[in-house]
């Protein structure tokens, strides 16, 4: 029975562990993106306020093509901060950009820059390439297209986003871990309430018997 009861302990424990590392984990995600949300927000309005329109400063990408193998994999979430100048850039950081290649026109991308170049006009182009293809990428990327240089790769938080997107991972992720970590602290609660009331109850219990034994020998004493 005891090392029936210590297994049960340690599971508990475990599942108590694993619950509270994934919802501090996804709080620290949420904490993350609310501060890039708000640092976005007043930035737009300034933005909108001085008639320019431009990127937010940070944006998140889920990587849904192997193309940057192994640099960034499938379903990794990649971190972007604006640039705000071309000369920011050099050649081998990675950037998310919208393509302009016919074949993917408007398709958000995020590739290695292979070469810079700069026309008559002072115009940069830049010409990008996935670290897992052959060839470079068929058109030059304007600084226009560019919406941010990565800045921090969060490895397959994509998958996180995949089954929070289905009701069984919902459940899973979110609920199940929420309800059994509820569950635990209630069921310590109501350990603590109990011993407390007991506690409580052998004070006042002692209290009587020692007011009955007082009573008594007031008693005798005036007999």
């Amino acid at each position: 029975m005891e090392q029936k009861n210590k297994k049960s302990t340690t599971i508990k424990k475990i599942l108590h562990y694993i619950s509270t590392v994934i919802m501090y984990s996804l709080c620290f995600i949420m904490v993350i993106v609310f501060i890039c949300f708000v640092i976005n927000f007043f930035d737009q309005n300034r933005n909108i306020k001085k008639g320019v329109t431009k990127p937010p400063i940070f944006s998140a990408y889920t990587i849904v093509s192997p193309s940057m193998v192994p640099a960034i994999n499938v379903l990794d979430m990649v971190v972007t901060i604006r640039v705000n100048k071309p000369e920011d850039l050099k050649v081998g950081d990675v950037i998310t950009f919208t393509s302009t290649d016919y074949r993917y026109s408007g398709v958000t991308v995020t590739h290695r820059i292979n070469k810079i170049e700069q026309t008559t006009d002072g115009q940069y182009l830049f010409t990008t390439k996935g670290d897992a293809n052959n060839t470079t990428d068929a058109t030059r990327i304007k600084f226009d297209n560019i919406y941010g240089k990565v800045i921090l790769r969060i490895p397959k938080v994509g998958y996180i986003q995949y089954y929070l997107s289905s009701l069984a991972g919902w459940i899973f992720i979110i609920v199940i871990p929420a309800l059994a970590i509820i569950s635990y602290d209630i069921v310590k609660l109501i350990k603590t309430i109990g011993k407390v009331s007991s506690k409580k109850e052998k004070k006042e219990n002692k209290k009587l018997k020692e007011i009955e034994t007082k009573k008594g020998s007031e008693r005798r004493y005036k007999k």
